[in-house]
């Protein structure tokens, strides 16, 4: 018999909550959820219902409105939260669903604030069995979790370990009012062609799938947390800090299943979605038995992997370089160079004097080769070629290295160099040039 002592034993395991949201669709199983919260006299001040309107449906905005009665019957706050939810380039119409819902629930949360989502175990089953049609690997079979971080809250599944059927009953026995999504019936999905054509078939043999299917869950869960602790060991030796890159030559002296766990190991540290075992083949046949001198490449959704001095570098797709051929304005203290970089002067004591920088003619170009530059304190001039080299600049880099001349006269080559004919230094009377970059646009 399902009760609001399942809601008080979740929230016990972790630190009280300032704040508690209930993801409420209106459907059967959050409608149940949010009624065993209202039981709760002590939680309900705490309590708000958050209804998330996709925008892909026209019944969304009379759902919604249902939810808002439903909460206000229920004397617990409301709110609704509009989203954008069309895919993007490589994400499913589910995947962009659930991303857009859990950012917008993200964006609600305040610190040790909780979550709760009524999802329950034959949710659990679905998950485990998609993963398991996807090819995943341990994390993947784990299911979902009970509890999780969540922004700066947790997230708690309280009804997982509750069959179906007993949402059901609750919902019939209290004469819950929920709505029907016509969308739930379409098999075109994923989740619906198991929920709708699989998954009855399945219980019709083995009647307590879902339960035995969680129980592994949990089993692959406990694996997966012990592999992680071997990789929490071992990456010390083969991730470096500074720059989030790994070590060529460690990464290389281990067996290929542990290169695969700690390139998995370094996505997670980088927040990117996990390799496919193809993409992590072709990482170690195409970029880790590489030449030292080689260059190679390759490139997924959302990140592309590079090595240069022995270390993995993973990266933001490549930008294509735009011609690059303009004048800076006079007035102007900033120049966008491209999507992720502006070149910005600022106020310095040392650098190119402000009066030789106002008074001239100002180019910004991209390197064509050969160029040469003689650099304060240095004897000779020097090509930009070796100046990379010694400064140990990525090749992919140099190329989005802006060059800047004053009247026609090759100056500073980005934030890095300034030409020994334009270097002064005299207190609060120089500008300096800085790389100001937009990480969001790279994702």
């Amino acid at each position: 018999m399902l009760s609001s002592n399942l809601i008080t034993s979740a929230l016990a395991a972790h630190n009280p909550p300032p704040h508690i949201y209930i993801g409420y669709s209106g459907g059967v199983d959050s409608h149940v959820l949010l009624h065993l919260c209202a039981a709760l006299p002590s939680l309900k001040p705490k309590i708000t219902a958050v209804y998330i309107h996709h925008g892909l449906q026209a019944e969304a905005e009379s759902w919604g409105k249902h939810c808002e009665i439903t909460a206000q019957a229920l004397a617990i706050n409301f709110t609704m939260q509009r989203v954008h939810a069309h895919a993007k380039l490589g994400e499913s119409p589910e995947e962009a669903a659930r991303n857009a819902r859990y950012h917008a629930l993200k964006s609600l949360m305040g610190r040790d604030d909780v979550l709760l989502i009524g999802q329950h175990r034959e949710d659990q089953l679905e998950t485990v069995l998609l993963q398991l049609f996807r090819g995943s690997g341990l994390r993947g079979l784990s299911g979902m979790p009970a509890s999780m971080t969540f922004g700066v809250g947790m997230l708690l599944r309280p009804l997982l370990n509750i069959p179906k059927q007993a949402l059901d009953d609750y919902a019939k026995s209290q004469a819950l009012q929920w709505i029907e999504d016509p969308s739930n019936q379409c098999s075109d999905y994923d989740r619906n062609f198991l929920r709708n054509n699989i998954v009855p078939a399945l219980k019709q043999r083995w009647p307590a799938l879902d339960k035995t299917v969680a129980r592994s869950a949990r089993h692959c869960a406990d694996a997966a947390l012990i592999i992680a602790e071997v990789a929490d060991e071992l990456m010390p030796t083969v991730f470096n800090t500074d720059d989030n890159t790994l070590d060529i030559n460690e990464l290389k002296t281990h067996l290929p299943y542990r290169q695969t766990l700690l390139i998995r190991q370094w996505f997670q540290c980088l927040g990117l979605k996990m390799p496919t075992q193809h993409s992590i083949g072709r990482l170690q046949a195409e970029v880790l038995a590489a030449r030292e001198d080689s260059d190679p490449l390759v490139s997924a959704p959302g990140y592309c992997i590079r090595r240069y001095r022995n270390k993995l570098y993973c990266l933001p797709p490549d930008e294509p370089r735009t011609l690059l051929n303009t004048r800076w304005v006079k007035g102007q203290t900033s120049l966008a160079i491209t999507r992720q970089l502006t070149l910005s002067c600022q106020p310095s004591s040392t650098g190119i004097l402000r009066e030789i920088w106002n008074n001239a003619s100002i180019e910004i170009s991209w390197r064509n080769g050969g160029e040469k530059i003689r650099l304060p304190k240095r004897y000779g001039r020097h090509t930009l070629k070796k100046l990379f080299q010694e400064a140990g600049i990525p090749p992919w880099e140099r190329e989005l290295i802006p060059l800047i001349y004053l009247d026609g006269k090759l100056a500073a080559i980005g934030e890095r160099w300034i030409s020994a004919e334009f270097y002064h230094e005299k207190t609060d009377e120089c500008l300096m040039l800085s790389n100001v970059y937009d990480t969001h646009s790279a994702t």
